[in-house]
């Protein structure tokens, strides 16, 4: 099993910036991917990085790339997405999740273990 927290949400103005955090427990992260969504309601959950534990190999989407760097901490073990230049857009709640492997594009329903999500908010 293991177990991820949320951390680092909060209320930003349009082109601020926050770094959110997910903490990992439970077991090794070695082998395992992690990944950030984010979802609205009514909508489905989006894929917004991920980063592979192992070799550090990292996958963004196109709508935050340039704006959005994921990084890791394995020693820890913990996982960071910086979030720059914040368009209302991207206000969500943010999830952090982990799969087993390397699958960096895998889709929501793919991950095995998730966190409860933390909300990020962007408005003037």
């Amino acid at each position: 099993q293991v177990q991820l927290a949320e951390s680092g949400g909060g209320l930003v103005q349009p082109g601020g910036s926050l770094r959110l955090s997910c903490a990992a427990s439970g077991r090794t992260l070695d082998y395992y991917a992690i990944g950030w969504f984010r979802q609205i309601p009514g909508k489905e959950r989006e894929g917004v990085s991920a980063i592979s534990m192992s070799t550090g190999r990292t996958y963004y989407a196109d709508s935050v790339k340039g704006r959005f760097t994921i990084s890791r901490d394995n020693k820890n073990p913990r996982v960071y997405l910086q979030l720059d230049s914040l368009k209302p857009e991207d206000t969500a709640r943010y999830y952090c999740a982990a799969i087993a492997g390397d699958r960096l594009e895998a889709a929501a329903y793919e991950y095995d273990y998730w966190g409860q999500g933390t909300q990020v908010t962007v408005s003037s």
